[in-house]
């Protein structure tokens, strides 16, 4: 994969956040493809729970200062880097002091969703788009991790639909077992529609739950990875009935080779 772009996008990375299926594979594979020669970018939320200081983020001023829209409200754009020790892996952090300032990730103390969970996807999603937009970087492949980068798939193929500096990116979505009960906020549809994203392609968000969440990034994917063995029934059946390229459930022994396989001689030929 020497000097192939690849921008991971991913709601959860360590060393920033706790060790899970997401917040490792986040890390595993920029670094696999980085130590191959690749070139990488990583965009992650900034959470409040994030400790600035230790990992020694600092705002990239030039980057910062727009403004996104999120249902109709105009919200600033917050953008902060910092680098992984020992690996030369630099980190985008979108930030903005009302959806990420709070010092929890998904959920309050009492384990209840945050209400504006929806909203902090949307603003997500355009925050990295926009980011690297002014970075004037082209990813050859956009592989996204977690729920809460889901919707980075679906503004891709509507929102920026024309945006040229993507036209030959392939977008991946790397699924994984389910991570919350419950489902989002019940406007959810109607504020991605409010960005002419067209209501028939994402009638899956009536229920913004976990699962409907994820579907609804895979109809918007070119390609996909099962990054978990416990991947519901319901999705397995998608995924292997969708006709896009697919790469089933590979160990932390050899998902390199596999992953390396399925950017060259699936994605990249989609």
């Amino acid at each position: 994969m020497k000097d192939k772009k690849i921008l991971y996008v991913s709601s959860e990375v360590v060393p920033y956040l706790a060790e899970n299926e997401v917040s490792l594979m986040s890390y595993d594979v920029p670094k696999m493809i980085n130590d191959q020669g690749g070139q990488i970018r990583i965009f992650m939320p900034r959470y409040g729970n994030i400790n600035e200081r230790r990992h020694q983020l600092h705002e990239v001023i030039r980057l910062s200062g727009m403004n996104l829209v999120v249902n109709d409200l105009d919200m600033p754009l917050i953008i902060k880097v910092a680098s992984i020790p020992k690996e030369r892996i630099q980190v985008y952090f979108i930030d903005n002091d009302d959806y990420f300032k709070r010092k929890a990730t998904f959920a309050d103390e009492n384990d209840v969703l945050y209400p504006d969970n929806d909203e902090r996807a949307i603003f997500f999603a355009k925050g990295v788009v926009e980011t690297v937009k002014k970075l004037n970087w082209v990813p050859d492949i956009i592989h996204v991790h977690g729920w809460l980068a889901a919707m980075l798939p679906v503004y891709m193929k509507h929102f920026y639909k024309n945006e040229a500096l993507f036209s030959d990116t392939k977008i991946v979505t790397s699924v994984y077992s389910q991570s919350f009960d419950g489902a989002l906020d019940t406007q959810m549809m109607q504020k991605v529609k409010f960005d002419n994203v067209p209501l028939e392609s994402i009638l899956d968000l009536e229920v913004p739950n976990y699962e409907n969440i994820i579907m609804t990034s895979l109809k918007h994917s070119d390609a996909i990875i099962v990054a978990s063995e416990n991947v519901s029934p319901s999705l397995t059946k998608y995924i292997e009935s969708s006709g896009k390229p697919f790469l089933p459930f590979q160990s932390k022994e050899v998902f390199a080779d596999a992953y390396t396989n399925f950017y060259k001689n699936e994605v990249l030929k989609v």
